[in-house]
């Protein structure tokens, strides 16, 4: 069984670089009213930036879920068992939130705001309702939190963190995993189908379920065999 303190010790880069993202946005969002700071968020665009934030949203939608399934191809289960157990959870909670909070998307929102000229991409099919949170986001980080715990955990149990030249390697892939994450997550509001504060939340439901999960599946956890 491993160490709670030592789990968490091992992945406390990735958990403190999200609280200190988390505090910047809702630092923001106290400070600018949701129309203004989306503008603000939203103010650079290029044609570069349109193309690449255009097809990193899409990964949310199919990619990510093929991604997570090709261990299969190996025998191996843990971790497409896991993601789909916080897909499915996290996937449930935030779709009672959308239908039950039912906010407007930035494309309705800026129709009250005349003088405010939303920033659009070219090419990009428009949604009107449902806005918070943002399921795709909540998708970017379950799925790179799914990735940063089992590593946490294969890494401790095969005792491969000794070195310092692997912990640092170590560390600088969950610094990957969360700037993924976070851009991912970005690319909603960049194209303007979401507003900041419905990536957030979105976010907040993809880092903290499985880390949920985990806990109350703890035991099943390690009875799954990463090979048949």
């Amino acid at each position: 069984m491993i160490n709670r303190q030592v789990f968490l010790k091992t992945v406390s880069v990735y958990i403190v670089g999200y609280f200190v993202l988390l505090a910047t946005i809702l630092g923001m969002m106290y400070a600018y009213p949701k129309p203004e700071l989306h503008m603000l968020v939203n103010s650079l665009h290029t044609s570069f930036l349109d193309t690449f934030f255009k097809y990193l949203s899409v990964l949310a939608e199919w990619p990510l879920y093929v991604l997570a399934l090709l261990p299969l191809l190996w025998k191996r289960f843990k971790f497409p068992l896991f993601f789909a157990v916080c897909e499915l959870s996290g996937g449930t909670v935030l779709q009672i939130l959308k239908h039950l909070i039912s906010h407007d998307r930035p494309v309705s929102v800026f129709e009250n705001y005349p003088d405010l000229e939303l920033p659009l991409v070219p090419g990009v099919d428009m949604y009107h309702g449902n806005s918070f949170p943002s399921g795709h986001a909540s998708t970017f980080f379950m799925f790179c939190t799914c990735c940063v715990i089992l590593m946490a955990i294969h890494c401790i149990r095969e005792g491969k963190l000794r070195d310092l030249k692997t912990k640092i390697l170590f560390n600088a892939t969950l610094l990957l995993l969360l700037i993924f994450a976070a851009l991912g997550a970005y690319s909603r509001v960049y194209i303007s189908q979401h507003f900041l504060s419905d990536i957030c939340v979105g976010s907040i439901i993809g880092f903290t379920t499985p880390f949920l999960m985990l806990y109350l599946f703890r035991d099943r956890m390690r009875r799954i065999k990463t090979k048949k």
